[in-house]
This record gives structure tokens, sequence and C-alpha cells, in this order.
């Protein structure tokens, strides 16, 4: 068995970008990367649940948002699934999965998000989120959220790189495997470093008190 990997993602309304990262913290490198589907084409409203659910009355409303959310985390836990499949057939673990978070605001009910436009935008992103996180669990995964503006911060603190050392390897990161290579690479990349990162830690400190 070779290095072990963990998944990084970064969600978007209907998709996300996943980067997996394997092998020691110091020196890691990119192992896979796609673009994962979390909408059903088919389905009325899976890409932008709560702005589909708007207009309808709060009963309807509910009903649509909660066949969105089981489909989405379906999807979601399918290409999970695949990934940590094809992963460990080239021989690389995953047992742990990294996710950008946003600010982390509490939402209100369904009836006060409906009401903003602002909550909709906010509500849909945690969606996704959730559907994400709920899937790296059900694949056995350690499940590390970090917010997106604390990225950097918590970086620094637990590679023990400074910023400008870390944007330098995401670089590095990405040269060796090409385009593309936008924030959202860049940042799923650097939360499953944070993950893998997280994970070797958990591991060791079991190791010494087993």
């Amino acid at each position: 068995m070779g290095e072990a990997a963990a998944i990084g993602l970064r969600a978007h309304s209907g998709w996300a970008a996943l980067v997996a990262i394997a092998g020691p913290s110091r020196s890691p490198s990119v192992v896979e990367r796609r673009i994962i589907q979390l909408a059903d084409p088919t389905m009325a409203g899976s890409k932008q649940p709560y702005h589909a659910a708007e207009p309808l009355k709060l009963e309807d409303a509910e009903k649509l948002v909660a066949r969105c959310l089981e489909r989405t985390y379906r999807l979601a836990q399918d290409a999970l699934g695949r990934t940590v499949d094809a992963l460990q057939k080239k021989g690389h673990p995953v047992n742990a999965c990294g996710l950008v978070l946003a600010s982390g605001r509490a939402l209100p009910s369904l009836a006060g998000i409906l009401a903003s436009h602002a909550m909709i935008h906010a509500a849909e992103g945690e969606l996704f989120r959730q559907a994400l996180a709920q899937a790296g669990e059900q694949c056995g995964l350690l499940v590390l959220g970090v917010k997106e503006r604390e990225l950097f911060s918590r970086a620094e603190r637990d590679l023990d790189f400074l910023t400008a050392a870390i944007e330098q390897q995401l670089r590095k990161l990405g040269r060796s495997i090409g385009p593309p290579w936008r924030q959202d690479e860049k940042y799923a990349a650097l939360v499953g470093w944070l993950a893998l990162a997280n994970a070797s830690r958990k591991s060791k400190s079991m190791s010494r008190h087993a």
C-alpha cells in the first residue's frame, strides 16, 4: 500500500472542485483532481433549491428543498465513494476529507431564508457543503471543515509554514498537474493538505496511546 491521501473540496451551487493530496505533510503531491456534480439536471430546482422554492408555499418549499438535499447527498456519496475506490486502486488509502466552509453564520428558519435573497444564496452554499460533509462521513472519512477566510492562518499553524511558503507550495502543486489550477483547485488542495496533516497527527497520537 502506498502513501495515505486526503480529499479536499470547495463547493459551489451544483458542483464542487475536488483535489486529493498524498504524501508527507511537508512535501505533498496531487494524486487526483476533478469536478464532481452535485445537482441532478433531471430534477427541477436541483442546482438552486432555495431559489426554486422561493415562490412556493412553505410546505411545498420544504418538500422541494428536502428532495434536492437528498439527491445532492446521494450524488456526493457516489462521487466521493468512486474517488476513494480509484485512489485505493492506485495504492493511496484515503482516511480524511477537508471541506472549505463559509463564514459559519447561523441560518434562520426556511421562512426566514426565503424572505432574504442573501440568505437564499447562503443557504444554497450550505446545502451543498452539508451534503459533502455527510457523504464524507458515510464513506468513513475523518471530515475537517475550515472556514475559507481562515485557511491560510490555519495552515500556518498546522503545517508550520509561513503563508508565502504555503502559496509557493500550492503553485508548485499546480505546475506538477497543469491547468486548470484556479482558486477552487488551490483552496481544495490546501484544505485537503490540512486534512491529511490532521489525520496523520491523530494516527500518530493513537499509536502512542495504543
